[in-house]
């Protein structure tokens, strides 16, 4: 057995990252009142972080590709039939990274429309009618479950595999897995240039869904005194 490196730096963060932004936007939309602003800002930085593994999954590391790992139908018999020996997300996996990936894109960007007919508004709810604006809300709000039930199926499967004697978290934290010697692979990929590129990309997302672009509304005629 030897250990090899499956995880790169920038992958790990990015995961860690966006657990702890989740986590910070569904605890702060629970705490209600003023913690809304803050669930604003922790939906502008998971934005900023999926458009920022969306260009890392074109070009990463070997394995952060999502080409590495894209559940295919040649890929998903192999794995059920327990010819499975590739390094990365497996099939199943996969399957559940892409649902948490879509869903919480799907989350983040419908929050920038959002609004609670009171006081809280999206930073781009100014771009869609009053009708668009409460349909985008009410999706918002009735997909929040399936957050939660795809978050405790992504821990019960960690917890499944360590009683199987296999460490998913491990490699998350320090990037190595253990593999036999022959199962070994040389990661290629995920340069300086390919991780200026993405934060350059991120950054830019994260200016665009905060609305700073958006000409502020002129102010309201003044009224006459008498």
């Amino acid at each position: 057995m030897m250990k090899t490196l499956v995880w790169d730096l920038p992958l790990r963060l990015f995961h860690w990252l966006l657990a702890l932004t989740v986590t910070g936007a569904l605890v702060t939309i629970s705490l209600g009142g003023n913690w809304i602003e803050w669930h604003e800002r922790f939906g502008i930085a998971v934005i900023g972080l999926l458009a920022f593994r969306l260009v890392w999954g074109l070009c990463g590391s070997t394995h952060s590709r999502f080409a590495s790992f894209f559940p295919t139908p040649a890929r998903l018999k192999a794995y059920l039939s327990g010819r499975w020996q590739v390094l990365g997300h497996n099939p199943i996996g996969a399957l559940s990274v892409f649902a948490l990936l879509g869903l919480m894109a799907f989350q983040a960007v419908t929050g920038l429309f959002s609004n609670d007919d009171v006081a809280f508004y999206g930073p781009l709810s100014r771009l869609v009618s009053s009708d668009t604006g409460s349909l985008l809300s009410g999706w918002h709000r009735s997909t929040e479950e399936l957050i939660y039930a795809l978050l405790g199926l992504h821990i019960l499967a960690i917890v499944l595999y360590r009683l199987r004697g296999k460490n998913l978290l491990g490699p998350m934290i320090h990037g190595k897995a253990e593999v036999p010697a022959n199962q070994v692979e040389e990661v290629k990929g995920g340069g300086w240039v390919a991780l200026v590129i993405a934060l350059v990309i991120a950054a830019a997302a994260i200016w665009f869904a905060s609305g700073a672009w958006i000409p502020a509304p002129p102010p309201a005629p003044a009224v006459p005194a008498w």
